[in-house]
């Protein structure tokens, strides 16, 4: 509905134009807006008025005028003083009506695209909606999830809102309290470069200041709008997997999870198996930060001994014998590339129980 704020615009427009007093009331004769300071409405003119045939009629020297909602009285619009009041209240009646639908048909729109997501509708259903909603079905469409420390503001809500705000076929919506969410559409040429830069907009327009608090995380393009649904999961995966594999980035494409994506998948009684039945003395959980180092920096430089060790500001030697002694312990060889990728595995498999332990607290 109409907030007030809006109604009182409106009618404060009207009366710089017309120099008219003007006041809105619902049918229990409840003042919703005004430019008097202290109206006085008769309850019983309104009821009066409302049950009548009539669409407008003059009451104690004030000129009425209904507001229709499908049919249905809605409003009741009183034009005092000035000349054509007439014609003033008429031009007030229709803008309100015109308000109404419009604001009707965004709540409509927004509803129909929250159910879309979370998958509420038949597909049966989201055509017919979409086709009354003038909603092309056709087009191609990707989903964005923006996550940050001030999601519930609703100052970020309309800074989104007015970065799209040109894009008339874009939905901005919320389906939960902790982010935002954009259902972008895309054009024929847009591709995984497009597709960024707008997660990059959003970044930098959104978090000049505070950009480490801000994650945006999207989906696959789809071309039908019964997939958007899809998008929006992948998006949501996107966003969890880079908090736990990606956490120093802040933009995640589904598309870049990679192996992320599987082990987000796996149940904990499975992982803990993997992790047992691999390290049978020694989780990876256990290693010292020198290790640690050593071992993401070896696989940062693809397994490249005189790169690492460069790198790490270390004699080859040295580095050598780290991993001889990572070897004793695990069973394990960093330089052998099946060892690798299994202890790799175990790392992020290690990262992802910790983070799941945390969301049980």
């Amino acid at each position: 509905m109409i907030s007030n704020l809006v109604l009182q615009d409106t009618i404060g427009g009207i009366k710089n134009i017309s120099r008219c007093e003007l006041t809105i009331v619902d049918l229990d004769g409840k003042v919703a807006a005004s430019t008097l300071d202290d109206p006085v409405v008769n309850r019983s003119d309104i009821v009066s008025f409302a049950d009548s045939q009539a669409d407008t009629q003059e009451i104690r020297g004030s000129m009425y005028f209904k507001v229709y909602d499908d049919y249905q009285i809605e409003y009741v619009v009183i034009v005092t003083g000035g000349e054509e009041t007439a014609m003033i209240g008429k031009l007030a009646a229709f803008q309100i009506q015109n308000l109404l639908v419009a604001y009707k048909e965004h709540f409509d729109k927004d509803n129909f695209i929250k159910n879309l997501l979370l998958d509420n509708l038949l597909l049966v259903d989201v055509y017919n909606r979409a086709k009354k909603l003038h909603i092309a079905t056709g087009a191609r469409r990707v989903v964005y999830i923006l996550e940050s420390e001030q999601s519930k503001d609703y100052s970020t809500l309309e800074a989104v809102k007015n970065l799209f705000a040109k894009a008339k076929n874009d939905f901005i919506t919320a389906v939960d309290e902790n982010s935002i969410i954009i259902v972008r559409e895309l054009k024929e040429t847009d591709g995984a470069r497009e597709m960024g830069e707008v997660a990059e907009s959003i970044v930098r327009t959104l978090g000049q200041d505070s950009q480490d608090s801000i994650h945006v995380a999207y989906g696959n393009p789809v071309s039908e709008i019964r997939e958007v649904s899809r998008s929006y999961k992948e998006a949501r995966m996107a966003l969890d997997v880079g908090k736990i594999f990606f956490g120093d980035q802040n933009i995640i494409a589904y598309s870049q999870l990679g192996i992320g994506r599987l082990i987000y998948q796996l149940p904990i009684p499975l992982c803990k198996m993997f992790i047992k039945e691999i390290f049978t003395e020694k989780s990876p959980d256990d290693f010292d930060e020198e290790t640690l180092v050593t071992i993401n920096k070896f696989f940062e430089n693809s397994l490249n001994v005189s790169e690492t060790s460069r790198q790490l500001y270390i004699h080859r030697n040295t580095l050598v014998y780290r991993l001889d002694k990572l070897q004793k312990s695990t069973g394990l060889d960093l330089r052998v590339f099946d060892d690798a990728i299994t202890f790799k595995i175990a790392l992020m498999v290690v990262r992802y129980m910790k983070y799941m332990e945390t969301l049980e607290y």
